[in-house]
């Protein structure tokens, strides 16, 4: 019955979400808690929210002051030159745009921390998807994915988890799987070549001088709701607008909102020139402290966040300023992992994540035994989205690991195929940092799922068969 009833849940969260007959906030915390009282434990309810919250606080406070952080940095100019540099080689080509995204995603999340990947990669490329009315879904789509198959470094989290669980070396796992991660990473960038051309197709190409110099109503004519040809009028080329994910166009309709653009903004009245050495050598020492574990992240951020409002705000009334500018997000996102508290409080709470694993590994047919290490890539697929990773890795790794020991699979191979589902786990709802990047994009939570879940299951299909022709799994 908690098999059932887990599913269930998951199942109403995401198709009430993706429907949006609810928002994410209200689906994370009501759904769970009448799934609680179905299962007969509503008087533990409170406990099971308290033993969440506990669980998520750290990454809540790291969340808050890593937003105000990066916000400071946006304010300041700290990225101008970072995305002045990708406009010059995109050439306000949207192919290009969406492939330097999935670049930037993949080499920022080195830190082996999703959250402050999406919140360099948002603060970098929003004002350009803003300013050519680019598709805000393809861009976190792309970043999720590509971050996805990065978070499989060893101090990412996913390999380290899968090492301890089977008490295996963090190196021997990964080093051997990086031929596969590779084809999965260049997978993504594929994947952004494909995205990009439909971009292209439904907007055209502007020069740089039309990208930006002109006002974001004068770059492009929108065409209505019901669809119809998008004109591209600078340069006097038409797009198609034909393509499926249309629909998912993120702008909302709001033509006259160029506040994601004020990254570009020379004159506004936040940037301190005279400071951008300090700002960029605060980040790296921030980021290098970060790799190094010197600290727990919330503690760093919230230095670094205390010290750069400090240095570059001097006065309490421009300090206020900024907070207030950046309070939407901030609430946004806190307000999102402690509702996910609720969720994942009473997932584990009542047992659920636990009868789901079993069930699931008892349904392994006997026959499959030798071939335990392609089953385990294919149930960390889905078994990762609808997981937390510590769920996974140390309550139904170790079942398989022991079910393909007794039929000569070597743990080694059950760990790396275990690694198999990140690509789609850095969208799982029960993943915070996924509320950072919908949350810095605007986009709805449900039109991210919709877009991205079917991109990111191929890319882990990808890295699974690559794994297998390659010998690794």
């Amino acid at each position: 019955m908690l098999t059932i009833l887990g599913f269930a849940m998951i199942a109403t969260f995401l198709v009430l979400i993706m429907m949006k007959k609810m928002s994410p906030i209200a689906a994370l915390v009501l759904i769970p808690a009448l799934f609680c009282v179905a299962v007969g434990k509503g008087a533990e309810l409170g406990d099971y929210v308290i033993d969440g919250v506990g669980n998520l606080a750290p990454t809540a406070a790291m969340l808050m002051f890593a937003i105000v952080y990066f916000g400071v940095m946006i304010d300041v100019g700290l990225f101008d030159p970072i995305v002045r540099g990708i406009l010059r080689f995109c050439k306000a080509d949207p192919m290009r745009i969406v492939v330097g995204t999935a670049v930037l995603a993949a080499i920022v999340s080195l830190d082996g921390d999703g959250s402050t990947t999406f919140m360099i990669t948002v603060s970098a490329m929003y004002p350009l998807y803003k300013r050519l009315k680019m598709s805000l879904v393809v861009m976190t789509g792309v970043a999720a994915t590509a971050n996805g198959v990065m978070n499989t470094l060893p101090w990412g989290g996913p390999t380290a988890r899968a090492a301890t669980a089977l008490k295996l070396d963090a190196g021997d796992i990964f080093v051997p799987m990086i031929p596969a991660l590779g084809v999965g990473l260049l997978a993504v960038i594929a994947l952004a070549v494909v995205l990009g051309r439909r971009e292209r197709k439904r907007l055209g190409i502007l020069t740089l001088d039309e990208a930006v110099a002109q006002e974001p109503e004068t770059v492009l004519v929108g065409a209505g709701a019901g669809g119809g040809d998008r004109t591209r009028k600078a340069s006097g080329g038409a797009g198609t607008g034909a393509d499926a994910e249309r629909t998912t166009v993120a702008h909302d309709g709001d033509a006259d909102d160029d506040e994601g653009f004020k990254g570009l903004d020379p004159n506004r009245a936040t940037l301190r020139p005279k400071l951008y050495w300090f700002n960029a050598g605060l980040t790296v020492a921030l980021l290098t402290a970060m790799i190094m574990e010197l600290m727990p992240i919330p503690v760093l951020f919230l230095l670094g966040a205390a010290l750069a409002l400090t240095v570059n705000f001097p006065h309490m009334s421009d300090q206020r300023a900024r907070i207030a500018a950046h309070a939407d997000n901030v609430l946004n996102v806190s307000g999102m992992v402690f509702a996910a508290a609720v969720f994942t409080g009473v997932l584990s709470g009542t047992g659920m994540v636990e009868h789901m694993a079993d069930w699931l590994v008892g349904a392994i047919p006997d026959g499959m035994g030798p071939h335990m290490a392609l089953v385990t890539g294919i149930l960390s697929i889905p078994l990762t989205y609808f997981m937390s990773n510590d769920g996974f890795y140390f309550g139904v790794v170790p079942v398989l690991a022991e079910a393909g020991a007794a039929h000569g699979v070597s743990p080694l191979e059950i760990a790396r195929a275990s690694l198999v589902g990140q690509p789609l786990h850095m969208s799982s709802p029960l993943v915070p940092a996924v509320y950072v990047l919908v949350g810095m994009a605007k986009v709805e939570f449900g039109d991210h799922t919709r877009f991205t879940v079917k991109w990111a299951a191929v890319t882990s299909l990808v890295v699974l068969c690559a794994g297998l022709l390659f010998g690794i799994i």
